[in-house]
C-alpha cells in the first residue's frame, strides 16, 4: 500500500508542479523555491511527517521534501543550542544530500565526454546536426 501512496503523492507533486509551468508566468526557479518553502512550512506546521509517514519516498524525495528535512533540523537544533540553532540545524541536517549532489555533479562534469571533444573555440551541441 505504501507504493500506492508513494505513487499518488509523488505524482501529484509533478502534476502541480507541471500546471504552475504551464498555466502561470512562474519561472521553473521560483517553483523550485515554493516546493522548498512549502516543505519547510508544512514541516513546521507539523503536517509533512504525516504525509511522509503515508507516503515514504513520494514525500520525501521531491523538493518539498528537502524543505522539510530543513525545517526538522533547524528546530532540532534550537532546541539544543538555542538562537544558533537557526544557522546550523539546516546546514547539518541536509549535509549528506547536499554533499552527495555536489559530488556527483563534479563527477559528471569531470567525467562527460562531450566536453572533452569540444576543447576548440566552438560551443558543443546537446543534439548535433546531421
Amino acid at each position: 500500500m505504501t507504493y500506492l501512496w508513494s505513487f499518488v503523492i509523488g505524482g501529484l507533486l509533478c502534476v502541480i508542479g507541471q500546471l504552475l509551468i504551464d498555466e502561470t508566468k512562474l519561472t521553473p526557479a521560483r517553483i523550485l523555491v515554493g516546493y522548498v518553502v512549502a516543505g519547510v512550512v508544512l514541516g513546521a506546521a507539523g503536517v509533512y511527517p504525516h504525509l511522509t509517514e503515508l507516503a515514504g519516498a513520494g514525500a520525501s524525495v521531491p523538493l518539498s521534501g528537502f524543505g522539510n528535512l530543513l525545517a526538522q533540523g533547524i528546530r532540532k537544533d534550537v532546541q539544543a543550542f538555542g538562537l544558533l540553532g537557526v544557522l546550523t540545524g539546516g546546514l547539518t541536517s541536509a549535509a549528506g544530500g547536499i554533499t552527495a549532489a555536489m559530488l556527483f555533479g563534479t563527477a559528471c562534469a569531470v567525467l562527460s565526454p562531450r566536453w572533452r571533444i569540444h576543447s576548440g573555440g566552438e560551443s558543443p551541441r546537446a543534439f548535433p546536426s546531421r
